[in-house]
């Protein structure tokens, strides 16, 4: 035991290389995600007229104002369509190229589109834009379960944790870094505006050139690839030291005890009893972040505050101070994730987002007849997103990574990261209707999406903090009701008996 110690602080190393190649896979593909779900917002009204300009162009007529919607609604709702095909890419992937390979793979999907939205103005195209939100989105779907895989295999142990929050930190500055670029006087007016699309190329680009140069996860590289030697070589880079065997020795242990449960496909996941209510807990976590409405206020955010009686020169200051409250509170969760725990921070999160949407809704409702109702209409969007940085947004991702063993997380992965964008792609897409149809009371169903999921989680989701995966595993043992000793070979069950 007076062994472990010194071990364990010698593993929590933040070297160079680590650090480095986290922050450029992360900026490279993290950020443009939150790049992506933002930078629409600014131009909407720009990208519209020119949607109609060459329609009229083409045919001699205008666009009738629901078709208009409707395009524009398909264009802004691509994004996430394709978050889902490449989610659905994932595992085809990391296991033809390797985690790093996939991501550097995966910026074709990042520089292609941006060229095509960059020259969509001069080549008179509006299907060049839909057609690249639907790729920018692919690429999206991708590095949003790529980036946090890669990670978590370069990373000692004490230090995944976290590190696996660094990527929600950079879609967040991705989404306010669109919001700065995205005012009047930088790019978001009728010449910048298709400049402002193709910057999304830039971190792709910059990934292509810098991140061929850091290690391979020595994860994939052992146990993948059969390649010791270069495993070795990547754990002496990220580790800072020669003495690497006994954490290779710890992968081949890791591997043995996987190979024993078996592997966990998406269908065996959702026939297994013992991971039952793990499942059901992801796709309401999962379900519950997207359908909460956090999406709607980054996709038609101008079109609330002016809603809200929010000048129309005013809007691009609002937003970007949003997008800034974001990231500080983003950073804020990073320090309090593992002092408060997760079951907290989500409770507390839901719980603020339906308060807020309850307030917005009265106060959107009575604006034309107190004064100062826009003011609160702007605080309780403000509020809402403080209560989604704290919790909806950071954890669930997280819990998938602590409620699954080793052998089930990357199908547990793959329908998280389905419901994720499926239910981002819904939103996306019936939104600007439900504005329409309902006005002042659209938040009403987002507050009760917010209060059906703080219920949830109140009676279902236990506390993660501080424990391992077996004790975890253990507590949904007796959720799920099967035996400690099952003649099945139940997924956890059998990688808790192998340790």
């Amino acid at each position: 035991m007076e062994q472990e110690g010194p071990k364990k602080k010698r593993e929590g190393r933040l070297t160079l290389v680590l650090a480095l190649a986290t922050l450029i896979s992360a900026f490279g593909s993290s950020f443009q995600y939150g790049y992506n779900v933002s930078v629409v917002n600014s131009p909407a009204e720009l990208m519209r007229q020119f949607y109609n300009d060459t329609y009229y162009d083409r045919t001699g007529e205008l666009i009738d104002e629901f078709p208009l919607t409707l395009l524009w609604s398909v264009t802004v709702s691509m994004f996430p369509f394709g978050g889902f095909i490449g989610s659905l890419l994932v595992g085809p992937l990391v296991n033809r190229f390797g985690r790093k390979g996939a991501l550097l793979f995966n910026n074709i999907f990042s520089v292609v589109p941006a060229v095509l939205m960059g020259c969509s103005e001069i080549a008179k195209s509006f299907e060049l834009i839909i057609v690249s939100r639907l790729l920018v989105g692919i690429c999206a779907g991708v590095s949003s379960n790529v980036v946090p895989m890669y990670l978590g295999e370069l990373a000692p142990k004490n230090l995944r944790g976290a590190l696996g929050v660094v990527p929600q930190l950079f879609i967040t500055i991705g989404i306010l870094v669109a919001q700065l670029f995205g005012l009047r006087s930088i790019l978001a007016n009728q010449k910048g505006w298709p400049i402002l699309l193709g910057l999304t190329g830039i971190p792709a680009a910059l990934q292509l050139l810098t991140l061929p140069y850091f290690p391979e996860s020595p994860r994939y590289l052992l146990l993948g690839k059969k390649n010791q030697e270069a495993a070795r070589k990547a754990l002496q880079r990220l580790r800072g030291w020669d003495e690497v065997d006994e954490e290779l020795e710890e992968i081949r242990r890791e591997d043995e005890a996987e190979r024993a449960a078996g592997f966990v496909s998406v269908r065996r996941l959702c026939s297994t009893r013992a991971l039952r209510w793990q499942l059901i807990t992801v796709v309401a976590l999962m379900g519950g972040q997207q359908l909460s409405g956090v999406n709607a206020i980054y996709y038609y955010a101008d079109q609330i505050y002016l809603s809200a009686g929010v000048k129309s020169n005013d809007v691009q200051y609002v937003t970007v101070g949003t997008g800034a409250v974001n990231v500080l509170m983003t950073i804020c969760t990073v320090f309090v994730v593992e002092l408060l725990g997760r079951r907290l921070l989500l409770l507390l999160g839901f719980s603020i987002c339906f308060a807020a949407c309850c307030v917005i809704t009265v106060a959107l409702a009575l604006q034309d007849t107190v004064s100062w109702m826009p003011y609160l209409s702007i605080a309780c969007v403000i509020i809402y997103v403080i209560g989604h940085a704290i919790g909806p947004s950071p954890i669930p991702a997280l819990l998938i990574t602590e409620i699954f063993l080793q052998t089930s997380r990357p199908a547990a992965f793959m329908v998280g990261g389905s419901v994720h964008w499926l239910s981002n792609f819904a939103v996306g897409l019936v939104f600007p209707f439900i504005q329409a149809g309902l006005g002042a009371y659209s938040f009403i169903i987002f507050g009760v999406i917010c209060l059906l999921t703080t219920i949830y989680t109140f009676m279902i989701v236990p506390e993660t903090k501080g424990r391992s995966f077996i004790e975890i595993s253990q507590t949904f043992n007796k959720m799920n009701k099967v035996s400690e000793v099952s003649p099945q070979k139940e997924e956890s069950l059998a990688v808790s008996s192998s340790f």
